[in-house]
């Protein structure tokens, strides 16, 4: 009598005379064994993938969400390019020649480019427009322009924001990846703004004080008071410390 192999189940079939064999276990056919150890390496690995990622506390703070409301300057901005996207139009009329030139240039450049390439692309680009403030452009202490107004006359640090922004939709960036945030920088003590593009499971600051596109955790000055874009609304808070 032959030895039962160790790969063998207990179980057994009744042949048609009446013998009785015993079951391999991968007597079953191929597909089905692959399914089974399939399912097997997805059960060892599920524990190891299945924790979803950690949110980004931008520049360490803590968020709450809202509605977009009561921000009239942002919401003017909002329905402008929703009614007459500027980067749609001959952008020529607001900017010299040779620069919407080289704006045709670089959209041609991006195609296929990683999101974080663009935003170097148009940080670098845009910054070259000098800063004003608004008291010199508009009489008035605080203006949030449209890309038009900007481009045609510059503007101040929200301004390049909203322009950043906007530019980077017209390359085919998700506008519910970024966010324009107003905060404070705690070594100048000045108020100031910047545009968050959240990619690469991090997020990268476009700053119109540096062509450098480096996360938020490196900005240790900047504690944001909001962030925003054209759907909600962030408060931020900063953690105690323990």
């Amino acid at each position: 009598m032959t030895a039962r192999a160790p790969w063998l189940i207990g179980r057994t079939l009744n042949g048609g005379g009446g013998s009785r064999r015993p079951l391999p276990l991968f007597s079953v056919r191929r597909p089905v064994r692959y399914c089974i150890l399939c399912c097997l390496l997805a059960l060892c690995v599920l524990p190891l993938t299945g924790h979803a990622a950690e949110p980004i506390k931008l520049f360490g703070t803590v968020e709450f969400r809202g509605e977009l409301k009561n921000m009239p300057k942002w919401e003017r901005v909002v329905k402008a390019e929703a009614k007459s996207p500027t980067f749609d139009k001959d952008l020529s009329q607001f900017m010299t020649p040779a620069f919407a030139k080289q704006w045709t240039e670089l959209v041609a450049r991006m195609s296929g480019s990683t999101t974080r390439e663009k935003a170097v692309a148009v940080n670098a680009f845009f910054n070259r427009w000098p800063y004003r403030t608004d008291n010199s452009l508009y009489k008035i202490e605080d203006y949030w322009a449209t890309p038009a107004e900007f481009m045609k006359k510059s503007g101040d640090c929200e301004d390049y924001a909203i322009t950043k922004f906007y530019a980077l939709i017209k390359l085919g960036v998700d506008p519910s990846t970024m966010r324009i945030v107003a905060l404070k920088d705690t070594i100048r003590n000045l108020g100031h703004a910047v545009l968050a593009v959240y990619t690469e499971g991090d997020a990268y600051i476009l700053d119109n004080l540096t062509d450098m596109v480096m996360t938020h955790t490196r900005y240790k000055q900047y504690a944001p008071q909001y962030s925003l874009n054209q759907v909600y609304r962030w408060a931020h808070v900063v953690p105690k410390k323990k």
